[in-house]
């Protein structure tokens, strides 16, 4: 902690409540471990298993805490896992070398292309000017830009807070909505529904955002269910879409705009798009690639099936990696701009070490020891009856957690097993513990990457946001568990 002649006494003062706030955080995560590797070890599970068990919740604890930021929490649940013996060293580093790590890597280094080349925000502005006639238009252009996206960039926040965000705020300060007593005008309305189509497209997408990998692979672990990337979408694609028409339509009701119409917005966006020019050979590449890689995510894993094995099938994080190969040699990107991405080495380093540390907990058996014991309170009830309390009470959770990633490490495998042990189909519990995973995020307004973004740019207040929150969850819920299974049910899938 700095202090000094030249520290003013209130920044001191500042300086002394953040330290003592990390030391009441770093307690709380040391006596989480501590009360459970001190517990009597229960009979049927190893001392190992059990000192596992207590540096997994302490790394999830802390990585919700955050007295360090995640990943250095995670790296430093790696690294007991390590030294107190509970895996071998090369065990406890097994997840950097897993294919869905260096597939989320890979594709944030896609993101960093879209962003450099301008691309992203070429097809933002093509949006608004097809259907940025209206308040509501604009959010439904905005947000169909960030679905495009979604197909190919898992990484939310240089999604929506590197591409969507500024582009929102300039439509915004262009009818004159800003923070304060104007943000009524255009801005509060603008900035609740993007935020809440974003929970939904994280949704859709296997690349909707960076955990959705670590369900899939938690999925195929514990069921044996193949969350592909075209077995994903295709699930999500019904619901996933009447609730990108629903969610902006119940916030228009709700949390109207004083300003309904912006012609000016469109005409705006054509004037851009003629500065701009036409495309750059950057961009086209960027294009080409991007197209590339979507196609091949959604074909990739039947090129074996189609060809009678003449092609291989392809995995998705070959496909990114193949991406980001062309991108390098097409002088898109240059070695420093993938140094420079801070925000994929640092989710490179927790999703490694938090799948690891999940899939070696899942080996030990004590998430079946839960589960059999959980189920025990569901006995007599029909498993129809069972799913949906637990499902309610796995999307309401989230209001504890700061992050999809916390939240699936945490509770993704106990509750699907809980559920399948309870009677549910497998295929069900899985699908809905992976969509509701994403869509309890539109709850705060710091549930995913992207919230803190939008909320703190000072358009909504937080009772306002948690409200609004609380009414999309909502129809969400219906349209995914109605709808969706429904469509599920049309597909055969159930």
């Amino acid at each position: 902690m700095e202090t000094g002649p030249d520290v003013r006494p209130e920044d001191e003062r500042a300086l002394r409540r953040e330290h003592r706030g990390r030391l009441v955080k770093w307690a709380v995560v040391v006596s989480a471990a501590a009360a459970i590797a001190l517990t009597p070890v229960p009979q049927g599970v190893t001392p190992q298993s059990w000192r596992l068990l207590a540096i997994f919740v302490a790394t999830i604890i802390g990585s919700i805490l955050r007295p360090v930021p995640s990943a250095a929490i995670v790296l430093l649940g790696v690294t007991a896992v390590a030294l107190t013996g509970v895996l071998p060293v090369a065990e406890a580093l097994r997840g950097y070398a897993d294919p869905v790590v260096w597939l989320v890597l890979a594709a944030f280094f896609i993101s960093r292309g879209m962003i450099k080349t301008g691309l992203g925000r070429r097809i933002a502005l093509n949006f608004i000017r097809a259907i940025g006639h209206h308040s509501l238009g604009l959010g439904y252009a905005l947000a169909s830009t960030s679905a495009l996206l979604a197909s190919v960039i898992p990484s939310v926040g240089a999604r929506s807070g590197g591409v969507i965000f500024p582009v929102a705020k300039s439509l915004a300060e262009a009818y004159d909505s800003r923070p304060g007593e104007t943000a009524g005008r255009l801005g509060a309305f603008l900035f609740v529904t993007l935020y809440q189509c974003e929970v939904v497209i994280c949704a859709i997408f296997l690349t909707g955002q960076a955990s959705n990998p670590i369900i899939a692979k938690f999925a195929l672990q514990e069921t044996g269910v193949n969350l592909t990337y075209s077995r994903w979408l295709l699930g999500a694609i019904v619901p996933g879409l009447l609730s990108l028409v629903v969610v902006p339509l119940v916030i228009y009701k709700l949390f109207p705009p004083e300003v309904k119409h912006t012609p000016d917005a469109a005409r705006a966006a054509s004037a851009e798009l003629e500065r701009m020019g036409p495309m750059t050979r950057a961009e086209k590449t960027m294009l080409a690639v991007f197209a590339l890689v979507a196609a091949l995510w959604v074909v990739g894993d039947r090129l074996a099936g189609w060809t009678g094995g003449a092609v291989p099938n392809i995995h998705y994080a070959t496909v990114a990696l193949v991406g980001i190969c062309v991108l390098l040699l097409g002088r898109v990107l240059d070695w420093e701009d993938l140094l420079a991405e801070r925000n994929a080495w640092d989710v490179f380093i927790w999703c490694g070490g938090l799948v690891r540390m999940a899939e070696a907990l899942g080996e030990t058996g004590i998430t079946k020891r839960f589960a059999d014991a959980a189920a025990g309170l569901t006995i007599g009830w029909a498993w129809w009856v069972a799913l949906a309390v637990l499902l309610l009470v796995y999307f309401y959770a989230h209001y504890g957690f700061a992050s999809i990633t916390a939240h699936v490490t945490a509770m993704y495998i106990p509750f699907l097993a809980v559920t399948i042990a309870a009677g549910a189909p497998p295929l069900l519990a899985v699908l809905l513990l992976a969509y509701f995973s994403n869509l309890g995020a539109s709850l705060t307004h710091y549930g995913t990457t992207p919230a803190p973004i939008w909320f703190g740019a000072g358009y909504v207040k937080q009772r306002t946001w948690w409200w609004l929150g609380l009414v999309v969850s909502l129809p969400n819920i219906l349209i995914w568990g109605a709808i969706g299974i429904l469509w599920w049910k049309i597909l055969g899938w159930i």
